[in-house]
């Protein structure tokens, strides 16, 4: 396969911008579309591909997750089950469905990082995860996950901010693990009964693996003010990139 080379170089960068901004399919999704994958085999390939960042950062992570055992206990379950009913809308519903309010929501999350510590210094307490309206929104981004996935880990990010009041890298850990339970559903179903391509998704799921570990030291010596308005300009790039593309 010739385009080995490739996928697993799209791998590493997209596990080190996804494990740092959330934003892996951003290098993933149109390596595979390179590769010659049509667009709704690319997505679960690259679906599938992807649980390599969420293994590399789970391992590159653990300093960070250090006592949000918690969290992770209460969120995971919701965030992969919101996975689950997005691998089933992927599967059954045409993908322009769902694609004509992507741009909107990764331009509004890129906004929501920006403003974040304005928000949460004006209305300190608000946010709680056992908020309803909170655990909705976990669960709606895990359906996004499990549907398309662009740029889901700047949606996840900017709730994880809003919701605790702690170090941009430990927010980041506790993204990369929802995100990632959300993927890994989704992946199961695609793996049974999607389009996967297997040798592109080995290919681009090792170099995953690889920028996986290497994001969450990285993202431990940035300063996390640059690293927000990083995420969120990549993010805004995303959403003009995807709404030119509809």
């Amino acid at each position: 396969m010739p385009e080995v080379p490739l996928l697993l170089l799209a791998g590493v960068a997209a596990g080190l911008v996804g494990s740092t901004a959330g934003l892996a399919s951003l290098v993933s999704y149109p390596a595979l579309l390179l590769s010659g994958l049509p667009p709704l085999a690319a997505n679960v390939t690259n679906t599938v591909a992807l649980l390599g960042v969420t293994a590399g950062t789970a391992v590159g992570s653990r300093p960070e997750l250090t006592g949000q055992g918690a969290r992770l206990r209460r969120l995971l379950p919701i965030a992969a089950t919101g996975g689950a009913l997005g691998c089933v809308l992927l599967l059954a519903l045409p993908s322009e469905t769902f694609e004509v309010v992507v741009p909107f929501l990764v331009a509004a999350a890129s906004v929501l990082l920006l403003v974040q510590p304005r928000v949460q210094h004006l209305q300190p307490g608000r946010w709680s995860a056992r908020n309803p309206l909170v655990l909705a929104a976990v669960f709606l981004v895990g359906v996004y996950g499990g549907y398309f996935g662009a740029a889901a880990g700047v949606l996840m990010l900017a709730l994880t901010e809003l919701l605790h009041a702690q170090s941009l890298a430990r927010n980041n850990a506790l993204k990369n693990m929802l995100t990632g339970a959300a993927n890994t559903v989704a992946a199961l179903g695609f793996a049974a009964f999607g389009p996967v391509d297997w040798p592109a998704a080995l290919a681009l799921g090792l170099g995953c693996v690889v920028g996986g570990r290497l994001g969450p030291p990285v993202v431990r010596r940035v300063d996390p003010r640059w690293l927000r308005v990083v995420v969120a300009v990549a993010g805004l790039v995303l959403a003009v990139r995807l709404f030119l593309a509809r």
